[in-house]
């Protein structure tokens, strides 16, 4: 009895994490498809510049072209049907529009005092963050990591963002990267941590140090 009380119970989780993964699984979209995940590739497209007419959840002709370019020159085959290869580049190179509320915040929180240059500096090392795989693989995970952002840590995070920091985050989404793809970033007369150090310097930013 206590055996096949122990294999249902496995049996029940093996269906609930397929279930699961199902769930969160991107859906194959071609020419013809609808719905919500339109909004989300073409959004995701918009933001890197392939994608030019207003959002409206149907994949057309426009939208294929879009994901076609996107493909070649990120050396996916070129067929206009976005698969799991096509959704996972695009999520390692963009951001929905919750997470580019993120990406914002996190400048702003962490950079308002910095000009332009410097506020899209932090956007790019996030970005730079989500295509290493040092790093969690979603701008949440690695935004929300432990100790990765001070502004998280001391609550600034959740302040408004301005127009200039969402203005930034759309720049480093869209490839723009004045820090030699760093991957960390300090205030040299702030931070006294010896760990920085140990870092490779990039470039300095205003009133911050950039790294690999």
């Amino acid at each position: 009895m206590y055996r096949f009380l122990t294999l249902f119970t496995l049996l029940v989780l093996v269906i609930a994490t397929a279930a699961n993964h199902k769930i969160d699984a991107s859906p194959v979209l071609k020419v013809g498809s609808e719905g919500q995940a339109i909004s989300d590739l073409q959004f995701r497209l918009q933001t890197l510049g392939y994608y030019k007419l207003p959002i409206d959840k149907n994949f057309g002709k426009v939208t294929r072209s879009a994901v076609q370019r996107f493909q070649k020159n990120n050396g996916l085959r070129s067929d206009g049907i976005v698969g799991p290869k096509t959704w996972a580049k695009l999520k390692k190179l963009s951001v929905n529009k919750k997470e580019l509320s993120m990406l914002a915040r996190v400048i702003y929180a962490e950079a308002r005092g910095e000009d332009y240059k410097g506020q899209v500096a932090v956007g790019a090392v996030v970005m730079n963050r989500l295509q290493s795989p040092k790093f969690p693989n979603t701008v949440k995970e690695v935004i929300m990591e432990p100790n990765a952002f001070s502004a998280v840590t001391d609550g600034q995070y959740w302040l408004i963002p301005n127009q200039t920091a969402f203005k930034a985050a759309k720049a480093a989404v869209k490839g723009m990267d004045p820090t030699g793809n760093a991957l960390f970033y300090y205030n040299p007369d702030v931070s006294k941590s010896g760990w920085f150090k140990t870092r490779s310097a990039t470039k300095k930013i205003g009133n911050h140090l950039f790294a690999l």
